[in-house]
Order: structure tokens, then sequence, then C-alpha cells
């Protein structure tokens, strides 16, 4: 067995892999498909009653800053748009170790080529890993995409025009660098492996484009590897930093037997820190970078995501547009979805 430093067989940027690769499992098509369901299917019985004996002590948990966390989200945006293989992805890559080094995780890239869609060049991908207590082999993934897409092509203005991708691609990635602040106070026998995923919308052309490159990289290295531990649970972070944060529970984390469990907990801890933006009932069933990481790689994972940015199908949306920028991202809504996240991690048993 190799170390759990996860140094991945073939983790190496001259390995190219041919994009049809990435189509297993069913992985063609539009990224974050959405398909509205009814609001009422599906869900728990009935939402767990308020706390009736008053607010509950917190002073336990570890603190999540909002206003932290907005701030990385600025600094991404600072560097344009982040389409994979740009040197503005490359100055991104280095600012997200640099933070990951000076909070105390180990950093693995896991680097490997594919050809460019449009040009045929060979374009290095990577999937960078922050590790919180990488000889434990029982593990946490928290991961999220931080690529952007290379056009805002649902902009009714200019569908061709280049976006910041401040909700899409840099709240996820915001929420995990705050996130990072805290994991090695964690008193907890799990390890936590970061992963900011590459990649997930590479897409010139959404007929022909594969989607979710990075998260179907990592499943496919994670099935085949030789190493000595596996993740326990999976959470993927994506579109949390909406000012007008609605999380509904996404109807695959839902219905997949394996990953049920967990949905219903993070749910739960939201109802117990009085945070009502998680909505206990499902919305939308959304096909993301955690689909391929629980089909392919059998990782029980869920997606927290708020695909309504502000309301698809009600009035202005910002998603895949050039309004997707830090004015229309909180500090509020990114402390809720950390402070729920850490809360859970704090409790795991």
């Amino acid at each position: 067995m190799s170390s759990p430093s996860f140094t991945l067989p073939s983790d190496q940027p001259e390995q190219r892999i041919p994009l049809w690769s990435t189509l297993i499992a069913g992985m063609i098509g539009v990224v974050a498909i959405v398909v509205m369901l009814a609001l009422n299917g599906g869900s728990d019985p009935a939402p767990p009653a308020a706390n009736v004996n008053g607010p509950e002590d917190l002073s336990r948990y570890l603190p999540f800053d909002g206003e932290k966390a907005y701030q990385h989200l600025k600094d991404m945006c600072d560097l344009g748009p982040r389409v994979s293989g740009t040197p503005a992805m490359q100055k991104q890559q280095q600012m997200i170790e640099d933070h990951l080094t000076q909070h105390g995780a180990t950093v693995v890239r896991q680097a490997w080529e594919v050809r460019h869609p449009e040009t045929g060049q060979p374009v290095t991908l990577t999937n960078l890993f922050g590790r919180f207590h990488p000889e434990r082999t029982e593990r946490i993934l928290l991961c999220c995409h931080y690529d952007t897409r290379p056009y805002a092509d649902e902009d009714p203005d200019n569908p061709k025009a280049p976006f910041l991708g401040a909700n899409d691609g840099a709240s996820g990635a915001a929420a995990l660098m705050e996130l990072t602040r805290h994991l090695g106070e964690l008193d907890t026998k799990y390890g936590i492996d970061v992963v900011f995923l590459d990649a997930e919308e590479f897409i010139f052309d959404k007929e022909r484009d594969p989607f979710f490159l990075g998260s179907t990289y990592l499943a496919q290295r994670y099935r085949s590897a030789d190493i000595n531990f596996r993740y326990k649970w999976g959470i993927l972070l994506d579109m949390v930093g909406d000012k007008d944060l609605q999380i509904y529970q996404e109807r695959n984390s839902l219905s997949w037997q394996d990953t049920r469990p967990l949905v219903i907990d993070i749910w739960r801890v939201a109802n117990r820190l009085n945070i009502p933006e998680f909505v206990r009932r499902p919305r939308h069933t959304i096909n993301d970078d955690h689909v391929p990481l629980h089909d392919i790689g059998g990782i029980p994972i869920i997606d927290i995501i708020d695909f309504d940015f502000p309301s698809p199908g009600y009035g202005p949306k910002y998603w895949h547009t050039q309004q997707d920028v830090p004015e229309n991202c909180s500090a509020a809504s990114l402390a809720k979805v950390g402070k729920v996240v850490l809360t859970w991690l704090q409790e795991l048993e």
C-alpha cells in the first residue's frame, strides 16, 4: 500500500487522459442540469420543532468567520475569471496553497493533462488537496470546484462574455478556505481532506465538451489506487454565497441510500443552530461534482447548494451571467453554511 500522503498513481502533469474517459456513468450533459420537481415529495415526515427551551448554548463550538470567507471570495474574483489552465487559475492555486500551508495542511497537487476542447493544445488540470492528519485512515472529504466557466452562457446580453464566478466557483472555495483555519483544532478521530476540484465546467460547447473533469479523475483514481484509507463521508459545497440564501435538500443526495442519513444529519444541525435557510425539503435534482464522486468513486457524498441564484425561472437570475459578482454574494450566507458544516464536524463520532 502507498503511504497515506495521498500520492496516487499517475498523479503527474505529463499524464494524459482522453476527454471521452470522463463520460463514465453518463457524465455527458449540462452541469447543474436541474429538474424542477414538486416541493413536497420525498422529504422526511415532518420538520423538527423549533427549540422550545430557548437558544442552545453554542459556546463550545468553533467560530466560523463569514467576513473572512467573503474576503477570500473577493480576493479570488480580483484575479478575474479563473478558467482552467489560465494564468488566473494558476495564481488562484498558489493563493489557496499558501493559505492551506499556513494553517497546517499537507498540500498535494493531483495534476494531469487533457486536450483543450477548442485548440487541441495540452492543458494541465489540478485538483488541489489540503490534508489534515494525513496518517488517519478514516477520513472526511470536503470539496468544491474552483474553476469558472469560460463564458457567461446564460447572460441575456452577451452569452460569450467572461464572468467572475463569485458564487459559482468562488463561494465554495472561500467557505473551505475559512474552514481550514479550524480543521487542525478539531477533536475528532477522522482525518480531513479539503479538495479544490478543477474543470467542473471547462465547457466551450455544452453539446460536445464533458463536465466534471476534476471530480471524475479523482473518483477514478480513488477507486483504482492502492491506498490505505477510505472516505467515511463527503460534502460538496457549491453556490453557497447567494445573498438570498435558500438551501434545499438536493434530490440525488437525499435519494441515495448511503447518503440520505448525512442529509438528514446536516439539516438537523442547521435546525438546532436556528438557520432556517437550510430548508428541510427537497427541490432540485442536480448533476454536479458529487455524482461522479459517488457513482464512480463510491464515496457517500452530498451536495450543499443553493441553485436559485437568485431565482431561476422567477425574474432575473445571476447564474452563469455577468451578474455573478461579489456584490450579489454575502458574508452572512457564507457564515451560515460554514457554521453548519463546522458544527457537524465537531459532533462527528
